[in-house]
């Protein structure tokens, strides 16, 4: 598999119909550049709809996801751009789960 050491979460939304070129420029445009191991993610604007970018070192991967019910929990800020995950969080994040109340090794913290 795709070795990921750190996770980053985009705010703002990206069009799902991206594609790699356009997502790889959104990356540098937010995060300042893609480094190698690092997966970013992306939601649409009804945060229904999420695209993954990895950067294996070698090229990179984008993967999209969909909730057929429901919507992905995806902050809203105007004055953050950006958010790093643990992968326990990124774990409920993909399965539509509150991940904000997850803190590293699992433990909840915010009720």
């Amino acid at each position: 598999m795709i070795r990921i050491d750190c996770v980053w979460l985009a705010i703002q939304p990206l069009d799902m119909r991206a594609g790699p070129d356009t997502a790889l420029a959104r990356v540098v445009k937010v995060f300042g550049a893609a480094h190698p191991h690092h997966a970013y993610l992306f939601a649409n604007q009804r945060a229904n709809r999420m695209k993954v970018l990895v950067h294996d070192g070698f090229g990179i991967w984008l993967a999209a996801r969909r909730l057929h019910q429901g919507k992905f929990v995806w902050p809203r800020s105007d004055t953050m751009a950006q958010m790093t995950l643990s992968r326990a969080q990124l774990d409920a994040l993909v399965l539509g789960l509150p991940w904000a109340r997850i803190g590293e090794g699992g433990i909840i913290t915010v009720v």
